[in-house]
Order: C-alpha cells, then structure tokens, then sequence
C-alpha cells in the first residue's frame, strides 16, 4: 500500500517560507519530498531557507515577492511553473501583526488598512493565480489542489486591543470556507490553520516579557509556547492525498489555548 503522506512529485508554494511557521512546514514538506518554492521579500533570508531545503535532498527555489502586489505575484507564480512544470499546493502564510495595538476607538485608519490589504488581500492574491492553474489542470484531467492560509485563534477569540488583526484572520477564515465549496470539483480543497502563541521572530519581543510570558504559559495546557516545527504534521497531512475528503476547516494548532 502506497504512502498516502509520500509527497514525491508534488510542489508547494509556501509564502513567508523563509522564516517562522512558513519555515517549519516547509522542512516538513521537503522531508516528505515535496519541492518547494519559498516566497518572501528578503533575498538574504530567501536564499538561507533554500539552503536548509535543498540539503534535505528536494528540489527548492525561492522567489522575491510582496503578496499585497498582484504583479509581483502573478510573476513569481510564473517563474515557479517554469522551475517546477505545476503547483499543487499554496501555502498563503505570509502576514503581518497590527502595528499600534492600542484601543479601539484610537486604531489609525492607515493602520487598519495595512493589515488587511497584506493579510486579506495577499491571500487572494496568491490563491487566485493558485487556483486559476489548478483550474486548467483539473480540465485536463489532473485534478489535484491544495489551498491553505496561516489564520490565527484571534480570529475565534476576542482580540482586545487587536481587533484589527482579528479581522482580518477572520475573513481568511471566510474566504477558505467559499473556495472550499466552490473549487471542490475541481479536486482542490482549502483550509485554515490557527496557530496560538508561537515563538517566532516576529513574536521574540513580546515573549521575552516576563510579565507577558507569567501570564500567557499556564493558560496554556501543554505549558509551553508553540515551535514552527509544530506545523510540519499539519502541513504534510494537508498537502497530501490523506486530506482528500478534508477540506472548509479551520484547524487550530494551539496547545489547548482557546479551550482552557
């Protein structure tokens, strides 16, 4: 019996792939063969990524690309069909965090527009180039498709002082559960993973609070905070032909948080 997690022969794309959660799915991916182009801005940081990728023994590339540009996407989604020949997975991980975490009623309008254009409509972005060639695919018989978008728990819960951000995770929530439905002719499925507190770079200022870290850990059952290595199982398992029949969910990946 075939390895249903055996991913030989599939590629990913997977944005904000050069750091962070996108990192840790990535390594998994590659460990289960996958090839994988990693998306995000810093060459720097691009280059290390397809380093670490390539020394797993797959195919990896990187390209230069900021998602909120629909030009930038659709050339960087260009130049992966050229290296690889097909898509079959679009990992939309890249994102940013609300800059001024403030009260409500004081939230900058700019601000509040920044969030959504890279967290909502970078997700489109990506997705809709994704989808429209797995579309062409599909007709030509090869229908297979995976569509997945890093959400977050502030989108299930209520994100004082960040509602921003919690909006604009909720309507990616949202919008997978519309292209679950109606990209499932097509062999394509879509679902959301919510990671909760994760250590990342983007996340290293607020943990090394004391006070934040003593109030935030025993919250959460498993007593510690999350590790980018903690979505490679989610990441292969959706990828993958396992997940055929699982699509339109949102999978919280967060030590317990949001029930305790």
């Amino acid at each position: 019996m075939a390895n249903p997690f055996d991913l030989t022969g599939r590629v990913a794309v997977v944005t904000g792939g050069n750091g962070g959660i996108g990192l840790g799915m990535a390594e998994a991916l590659a460990n289960a063969g996958c090839a994988i182009s990693v998306w995000g801005r810093s060459e720097a940081k691009n280059a290390e990524a397809v380093a670490k990728l390539s020394a797993l023994g797959v195919r990896a590339e990187a390209q230069s690309v900021d998602v909120t540009d629909r030009a930038s996407v659709e050339a960087a989604f260009a130049a992966t069909l050229k290296a690889f020949g097909r898509v079959d997975g679009m990992i939309a991980n890249a994102g940013v965090t609300g800059a001024s975490k403030g009260p409500f009623v004081d939230r900058p309008v700019e601000d509040f527009h920044r969030v959504m254009t890279a967290n909502v409509e970078g997700v489109m972005h990506c997705f809709q180039v994704a989808a429209k060639h797995m579309i062409e695919r599909a007709k030509a018989g090869d229908a297979y498709g995976r569509l997945i978008a890093t959400s977050s728990v502030a989108s299930i819960d209520g994100a004082a002082f960040n509602e921003h951000y919690g909006a604009s995770k909720g309507a990616v929530n949202a919008m997978v559960r519309a292209l679950a439905v109606e990209l499932a002719r097509y062999g394509v499925t879509a679902n959301t993973i919510l990671p909760g507190w994760i250590a990342t770079d983007m996340t290293e200022a607020t943990f090394a609070n004391p006070k934040f870290a003593g109030a935030v850990t025993p919250r959460i059952p498993v007593r510690r905070f999350g590790q980018p290595s903690d979505f490679g199982g989610i990441a292969v398992y959706l990828m993958s032909g396992a997940s055929s029949y699982h699509t339109a969910q949102t999978l919280v990946i967060d030590g317990g948080y949001t029930v305790f």
